[in-house]
């Protein structure tokens, strides 16, 4: 092999010779790569021979390349299929820099302290730095310590330190960069607690895991367009692809199709294979519909901004401001006044307003069936969102003068909300029809009261609207909550209840409140209840006014 006998090659030119010894050093310094195809071994006990040089493929160049630049830039995800070396590759790189690199400080975390440093498991992320510094020659090395989740140049004063997930990792902390190895398989609430937790202690979180369904952090951060994503699908590795072929979209090849069979279940398939977040767990609406669906239609607001309103939620104007909670997908004329020519209904959801969760709006042009505005905070009180609702609905008057309907969910929060509705004057309201009748008539129930089967039905309506495009939604963040919307054991749906550490509007949990939203303005936007269109009034001495003149007469010709 071309490689071993060009590492015989540096060994032998270096021997004993210091000159030579720098003058590799300084080679290794300025290029990861050929240190890391020089001198890193691997270990593969499947193999007869099983320490191995780490010779890098092509996409492996561009992985090492890539974690290695993020670096004090930027967050990095690395979602993968199994065995793409990829934990090999986030120890490679800390390594490197940790030998080469000054004053850096880093930090690895798996979700137990096993697998972060156990002596003698191949699976910790410590056996492997040791492994690959005891193949490296002595005089490679600096002085150095190694002690319990510890790693100390002394030369340089660069440090790798290990932890697990257990209580805040890395509150208070300050790094070049943290590596969260295996981070999908990390307990939700860890997950989450950890992502709050390193947000501050560092500039570059590398995030490397397999999928494993949609209800953990990985998968929040894996979804999260402004993170740089770099995917390790093992399509990539020439030994596992040779003979690719495709059956529609789906890669496969003569090894994928021999680990299919190995595999015990699809759901295994998804996560260990296919790097499919939504395959990997039962969701509710169908990840690669929705991503066809937001490549198609979603955009950035056309303009963000306020209401401005009075102590009765009347004398409502709209101001324009770059971060706006209002965010609109229609332009409002220059005086800040929407198109009269149309017909809006609203869908509520409630929070408490403690900022724990988002309460949102959800507007839609009945006659388009466009989402037109969307609005959420986590700290308005019920009362407090029931008069921005009736201003909102006042704002967006037909030409009429009707105010839009308004639907919401009545339970918890809801009753409060509905209260300061009807004591507000607002009677564009969605009632929901009375329970055991055999026909279905309008009851005096306002809202929608959230049950199992009630649920299912909501985003069943919502799911089928969206796919068959008769609604249109360009909200990015809403239709990346439907992605987190999976079957529960019991039959139900739930939010898996995500840390949104990003969220614009600065909710720390995040429930599916824009998608409950959307899903209950989908259900009221069919509903006509009482807002049958007044008659238009007839001017005297038009045509029309004439017409009718002249067919009274006749009627009463007829009559007598």
């Amino acid at each position: 092999m071309k490689n071993i006998e060009f590492r015989k090659r540096m060994i032998r030119a270096c021997g004993s010779d210091k000159s030579a010894q720098n003058d590799i050093r300084v080679l290794c310094s300025n290029d990861i790569l050929f240190w890391w195809n020089t001198f890193l071994f691997t270990y593969d006990p499947r193999l007869s021979a099983s320490v191995v040089p780490m010779v890098t493929y092509e996409f492996q160049d561009d992985a090492v390349s890539q974690i290695n630049d993020s670096i004090g830039v930027s967050d990095l995800v690395i979602s993968k299929s199994r065995d793409m070396g990829a934990s090999w590759m986030l120890v490679g790189v800390f390594l490197w820099r940790w030998l080469f690199k000054d004053g850096q400080s880093f930090l690895l975390v798996s979700r137990n302290e096993d697998y972060v440093d156990k002596a003698g498991n191949p699976k910790s992320l410590y056996w492997k730095i040791d492994f690959i510094m005891k193949h490296l020659p002595g005089w490679m090395l600096p002085q150095f310590s190694r002690t319990k989740l510890r790693l100390s140049n002394h030369a340089n004063g660069s440090t790798i330190d290990g932890e697990s997930t257990t209580g805040d990792v890395a509150r208070g902390d300050r790094r070049t960069a943290i590596g969260l190895d295996e981070f999908a398989a990390f307990d939700t609430d860890a997950g989450y607690r950890a992502l709050a937790a390193t947000r501050d202690a560092t500039n570059s979180r590398i995030f490397n895991s397999t999928p494993n369904g949609t209800n953990n952090a990985f998968h929040s951060v894996a979804q999260n367009e402004e993170i740089p994503q770099l995917r390790l699908h093992w399509n990539l590795h020439p030994k596992k692809a040779e003979g690719l072929y495709y059956e529609g979209d789906k890669a496969r090849s003569p090894w994928y199709d021999r680990e299919v069979k190995r595999c015990g279940s699809p759901v295994e398939v998804a996560q260990e294979l296919d790097i499919s977040f939504g395959a990997s767990q039962q969701v509710f609406f169908d990840l690669n519909l929705l991503a066809k669906y937001q490549s198609k239609f979603v955009r950035a607001p056309y303009v963000r901004g306020e209401i401005e309103f009075d102590e009765k939620a009347n004398d409502v104007h709209f101001v324009q401001e770059p971060r706006g909670r209002l965010k609109m997908w229609a332009h409002p004329d220059p005086l800040g006044e929407m198109p009269s020519d149309r017909s809006y209904v609203m869908g509520v959801d409630i929070a408490t307003g403690t900022g724990s969760s988002n309460s949102c709006l959800s507007v839609v042009d009945r006659k388009t069936r466009e989402k037109v505005a969307e609005f959420a905070t986590p700290n308005m009180r019920p009362d407090q969102l029931a008069k921005y609702s009736v201003a909102m609905a006042r704002w967006l008057k037909d030409q009429y003068g009707r105010p839009a309907l308004i639907c919401w969910e009545a339970a918890g929060p809801g009753r409060i909300f509905g209260d300061v509705i009807v004591e507000l004057g607002h009677r564009e309201i969605w009632f929901r029809h009375k329970e055991g009748t055999a026909v279905k008539k309008t009851g005096d129930m306002m809202g929608w009261i959230p049950t199992r089967e009630s649920k299912l039905t909501l985003f069943g309506n919502y799911r089928r609207q969206l796919f068959s495009e008769s609604f249109i939604n360009r909200s990015r963040e809403a239709l990346t909550e439907c992605s987190e919307i999976v079957y529960m054991p019991g039959g139900g749906i739930e939010h898996t209840r995500s840390v949104s550490s990003r969220d614009s509007s600065g909710a720390r949990l995040n429930h599916g409140d824009r998608a409950t939203a959307d899903a209950l303005v989908c259900m009221a936007v069919g509903y006509e209840g009482n807002r049958a269109s007044p008659k238009p009034r007839v001017i005297p001495g038009s045509m029309i006014y004439r017409r009718k003149q002249q067919q009274e007469a006749k009627r009463k010709a007829t009559k007598w």
